[in-house]
């Protein structure tokens, strides 16, 4: 007769639970839980300052990408000397801007 033994979770848990206990004695083994809770509680703050330490690195590099590939001539104001704002004709060579 072929006898399996299946464990599941729960039979897995209560086996470590025993084994912690018989190892490490009651009273230290609540002391190891709180320290393994502090020391994911850890892990986790410094995987979320990473991680917002990577989404500001990856916004500076889209602003200098941007920055990069912009027209210079996007920014120049295009008013004249009285500031009515009428399109100041481009430079003729070797006469710089024509006067209307």
């Amino acid at each position: 007769m072929h006898v399996t033994l299946a464990l599941g979770s729960p039979e897995i848990v209560m086996i470590l639970i025993g084994l912690g206990l018989l190892l490490f004695g009651a009273e230290k083994l609540p002391k190891l839980a709180r320290s393994a809770g502090a020391a994911k509680k850890e892990f986790m703050v410094g995987q979320a300052e990473a991680d917002a330490a990577a989404a500001k690195a990856r916004e500076d590099a889209r602003v200098r990408a941007e920055t990069a590939r912009a027209d210079v001539m996007d920014n120049v104001s295009q008013n004249n000397a009285d500031g009515t704002g009428a399109n100041v004709p481009p430079p003729t060579p070797d006469k710089g801007t024509l006067s209307g």
